[in-house]
């Protein structure tokens, strides 16, 4: 088996080596800026985890409401999420609720809000908007005291400036606040599933 070594400036090295199989294999990096982070056994970069710059992961995030917000009745308002979790590429706006990643590929983005002091039988609707326009959702029903909703949908970003929000709708026929139950109840996340 023939190797290629590569050593680091001041220590390290990498060696990519050809297996002993007949034919011509070809190993094309993307053409990005950024870490490729190696991963599997023996820190194995295996077939297809090589993605935008990155291999076996990207962005992610997850943010919370950090208070009860007010919905009004039969509007669709964004919701805000304005506590950052985590935020590993620094892609999440939290004075937008906003998250922009800039890797390209598909994201798994979810969202979930509570809503205190419901009556039975009324709409929930939660929305997932892509770039300001309804992408997707999901609509229920109330109960007695608290209800809640939630979505996810598979959304491809562009990795500049595909961003996504998440929205809510009720209709009570009055106000609802949303609840405050820290970060399990009122939540927004996303996460890097594949590139295109």
């Amino acid at each position: 088996m023939a190797s290629i070594k590569i050593a680091g400036d001041t220590s390290g090295e990498i060696t990519v080596s050809v297996p002993s199989v007949a034919g011509t294999n070809t190993l094309t990096l993307p053409a990005n800026t950024g870490n490729i982070i190696t991963t599997g056994d023996s820190g194995t970069i295996t077939q297809g985890m090589i993605a935008s710059g990155v291999a076996g992961t990207g962005p992610a995030f997850r943010a919370s409401a950090s208070g009860s917000q007010t919905l009004a009745n039969t509007t669709f308002t964004k919701i805000n999420f304005a506590t950052e979790i985590f935020d590993t590429n620094s892609n999440y706006d939290t004075s937008l609720s906003r998250f922009t990643p800039t890797v390209a590929g598909y994201y798994h983005i979810y969202g979930m809000v509570r809503f205190v002091s419901t009556t039975a039988s009324k709409v929930l609707v939660a929305r997932i908007y892509k770039n300001g326009t309804y992408y997707a959702s999901y609509e229920g029903v109330t109960g007695t005291s608290d209800s809640s909703t939630q979505t996810s949908a598979l959304v491809y970003c562009n990795g500049s400036t595909d961003y996504v929000e998440f929205y809510s709708y009720q209709n009570s026929g009055g106000n609802l606040n949303t609840g405050s139950y820290g970060n399990a109840t009122v939540v927004f996340e996303g996460y890097f599933v594949r590139s295109a």
